[in-house]
């Protein structure tokens, strides 16, 4: 580690780590994917039906993997369970245990009553003992299929649907909201920070989506349409378009108050984050998917050329995000409290937080998508 200027004894080390940017950027992946899914169930946007019920799994897939870099990054992770046992009601981290639960249950029962036509089918047509017993469980029990039971299930989807984009919303928020509220870091403390967690949290989401969703209706798993894909770039724009706004604003707030905090986030960014910053997530990330996605709007027919700028679009676009949480997170730590000093971070491959544990991490939620997808085929929904 290398240092600059003063720094605190007290105030050397750097203590969140990649665990703690893998966490925000894993759950905004969910709460992006939701709002995919909600595009269909709760604003009607028929185009958007070939996707709505895998953007479920994306996002249950995701959520299971949510609580895993933390419990990484704690020293004693099976005291986790001390926030349901023990509330705190004046807690932030308990009041994430609480969304997040809510949101699970949400989000699952969703996805039971989404599929519960395929659950039925299998639950008929099962061999019996275990496998029938299995099916009769996700079907809630409840096993007919009739005219009646459709019209009550889009009824149920719509509200958990409806009750499910809060709560997606809520649950990123709340992050920004964390480093927004502490007061003793300036680059964290706005209260721009909840928007623009959120706001790169559904862009990340979309972009995750699309990038999935083209491959699996390339290869014939799910229902391609080009209607569906531009839906899915459009909003991915207004999501790029709100965040790009947002991250400005803050940086403007920063600049126009010219404060004394201004003098150390001005070094830290024309100095210490001026790879990551300005030429990974403005430069490659920021500039590239925006132009690309504007470009993307007037694109009408040529559907194979769409499709490649589509992907371009998402990789960077994702690629930006990941780049936000490390300058937020990792940025916000290279000062020390002095105003004066700094530090580099060094990232190592086999540590317990290091790079490795992070790849694997951000994979293993594909693990559970790739067996969510072997129990509920997401197939477009036959109502």
């Amino acid at each position: 580690m290398t240092y600059s200027e003063y720094l605190y004894p007290n105030d050397i080390h750097i203590f969140w780590s990649l665990m703690i940017v893998t966490y925000p950027f894993i759950t905004g992946l969910v709460a992006g994917a939701f709002i995919a899914s909600a595009l269909y169930h709760v604003f009607g946007r028929e185009e958007m039906k070939p996707v709505s019920r895998f953007a479920l799994l994306v996002s249950l897939s995701f959520m299971l993997c949510v609580t895993l870099p933390l419990l990484v990054h704690l020293g004693h992770p099976e005291r986790s369970f001390n926030i349901m046992i023990t509330p705190h009601w004046h807690s932030a981290i308990a009041g994430f245990g609480f969304i997040y639960s809510f949101y699970l249950i949400v989000l699952i029962l969703e996805i039971l009553v989404s599929y519960r036509e395929d659950i039925v089918h299998n639950y008929r047509f099962s061999g019996g003992g275990v496998q029938r017993m299995f099916w009769g469980v996700l079907a809630l029990g409840v096993t007919d299929i009739n005219e009646e039971t459709r019209k009550a299930d889009r009824k149920v989807i719509n509200v958990l649907a409806l009750l499910g984009i809060p709560a997606a919303c809520t649950l990123h928020g709340y992050v920004g909201f964390l480093f927004g509220s502490l007061k003793s870091n300036p680059w964290w403390s706005t209260p721009l920070m909840p928007q623009v967690f959120l706001l790169s949290a559904i862009l990340s989401g979309l972009a995750l989506v699309i990038l999935l969703y083209i491959w699996f209706s390339n290869k014939g798993i799910l229902t391609r349409s080009f209607e569906c894909l531009r839906s899915l770039c459009f909003f991915l724009w207004l999501s790029m378009l709100g965040y790009v706004i947002s991250e400005g604003l803050e940086i403007l707030f920063f600049f126009y108050e010219s404060s004394d905090a201004w003098v150390v986030i001005s070094t830290l960014l024309a100095d210490w984050l001026w790879e990551t910053f300005v030429i990974m997530q403005l430069g490659i990330g920021v500039v590239v998917s925006f132009v690309l996605l504007t470009i993307m709007i007037f694109i009408k027919e040529n559907e194979a050329l769409y499709t490649r700028l589509a992907i371009i679009a998402s990789v960077t676009s994702i690629f930006e995000v990941w780049m936000m949480r490390w300058n937020v997170i990792i940025g916000g730590q290279l000062f020390s409290k002095s105003g004066v000093g700094f530090r580099a971070f060094n990232v190592e491959w086999l540590e317990k937080e290091g790079i490795l544990m992070t790849i694997g991490l951000t994979l293993l939620p594909f693990l559970f998508l790739y067996i969510l997808m072997k129990i509920f085929p997401p197939r477009e929904a036959a109502h």
